[in-house]
């Protein structure tokens, strides 16, 4: 009764899972302004609606991969509570399925996702949404790499 889990006792390593790590830690996150702007101005585009993404190649200094930021308009959204939801939703599709861009990309980049949709989505079409996008990106990203 004396075996100890060394790994269970380690508090310095995150928690995985056996797929791959599905955590969204703060250094993924995008807060930076000039950057943010920068997309914006510069950035290219791809869209699956009601999702779309905007990338740009960036280096970062704290050693993450990529940095995301999520985006529910104003405009079509004029409660809180609905804006933070459709955020929500966008969040946790991507973290679900970000595996899918750290196991296929080589360069660093930085994201913002927008809702386009004029009605508050399901989860469900959330992630399809999600997913479509994120292989379109990577496919599109290999193609550039060969070019």
């Amino acid at each position: 009764m004396s075996e100890e889990n060394t790994d269970s006792n380690d508090t310095n390593t995150p928690l995985r899972s056996p797929q791959g790590d599905f955590s969204f830690p703060k250094k993924e996150k995008l807060t930076n302004k000039k950057l943010f702007e920068a997309l914006f101005t510069e950035g290219k585009s791809l869209h699956v609606f009601p999702v779309k993404l905007i990338y740009l190649p960036s280096n970062f200094s704290d050693g993450s991969r990529v940095k995301v930021a999520v985006v529910a308009p104003k405009r079509k959204f004029k409660t809180a509570v609905d804006r933070n939801r459709i955020k929500r939703l966008m969040r946790e599709a991507y973290r679900l399925n970000k595996p899918l861009i750290f196991n296929n990309i080589e360069r660093n980049f930085a994201f913002i996702f927008l809702y386009l949709g004029k009605k508050a989505p399901s989860f469900d079409e959330v992630e399809i949404a999600m997913k479509k996008l994120l292989d379109a990106f990577v496919n599109k990203e290999s193609h550039e790499k060969i070019d």
